[in-house]
């Protein structure tokens, strides 16, 4: 599951914009990359779902290319991008503005991504061999390691490539695909960061593959779900904390 959450300490304004900057290890990241806009879109939905840009708030082309160190072009691509996805609006005269987000919009996200996650995992709990099990707990063993070590790049990847595996099992492209997207609307990062998340996913995981093991099929249902379930209810909390439903209109 590339998705899943969080630290949840409270953020003041000027850090949060510190950390929208990123420093040179943002810059050095996405300079890295090949779709830079496409980065530059993952970038920003990671700062609107987890409320270092609030609704209401604009993000200005300038400002943030020089944040990240690209020019202006894939800035405006990737906010076209989001203004796709109904991430922002552009104003007239004014720019792009952050849309409103609230807890239906979170709840339907995860809604989304576990339900597709279930019927892959029930298509691989029809065609699992001990191999593909195998596999699975040496990725899983690979999540484990790079948990302990604490590098959340390291955390993401060793994750996704967990998932990635499993639903290659499934053999189910399209919905693997829909996942996949639901699942950019997740802020990993966060979640990479939160060493009781690792646990809570590496146990996860660990019951999954035994649930597989013993054709119990319920157990992979609960373990599925269990995933999303948490990363719903840990970025619930984290923006909560950030004062983002303060406002009873919200």
């Amino acid at each position: 599951m590339k998705s899943s959450v969080t630290s949840t300490a409270r953020h003041s304004a000027s850090e949060r914009r510190e950390g929208r900057a990123g420093g040179a290890d943002d810059h050095a990241r996405l300079r890295r990359r090949p779709q830079l806009s496409e980065e530059v879109a993952a970038h920003l939905r990671h700062l609107i779902m987890t409320a270092d840009f609030r609704p209401g708030e604009y993000i200005r082309l300038d400002e943030t290319a020089e944040r990240l160190g690209v020019s202006v072009t894939p800035v405006r691509e990737a906010l076209l991008t989001l203004r796709g996805e109904g991430m922002v609006s552009l104003e007239p005269h004014r720019g792009y503005r952050v849309s409103d987000l609230d807890r239906i919009d979170v709840d339907d996200l995860f809604w989304l991504q576990g339900e597709i996650a279930v019927k892959l995992a029930l298509r691989t709990a029809e065609v699992i061999t001990s191999e593909d099990i195998a596999d699975l707990e040496w990725c899983n063993q690979k999540f484990r390691s790079t948990v302990a070590s604490g590098d959340t790049a390291a955390i993401i990847d060793a994750e996704f490539e967990f998932h990635r595996r499993h639903n290659v099992i499934a053999a189910g492209k399209k919905l693997a695909w829909f996942l996949f997207s639901a699942a950019r609307y997740t802020p990993t990062q966060l979640y990479a960061s939160d060493p009781e998340w690792g646990e809570v996913a590496l146990d996860s995981h660990d019951r999954l593959i035994a649930a597989y093991r013993a054709g119990d099929r319920d157990g992979v249902i609960a373990q599925t779900r269990r995933q999303f379930d948490d990363g719903a209810e840990r970025l619930m909390k984290h923006l909560d904390q950030t004062g983002i439903w303060d406002n009873p209109d919200s």
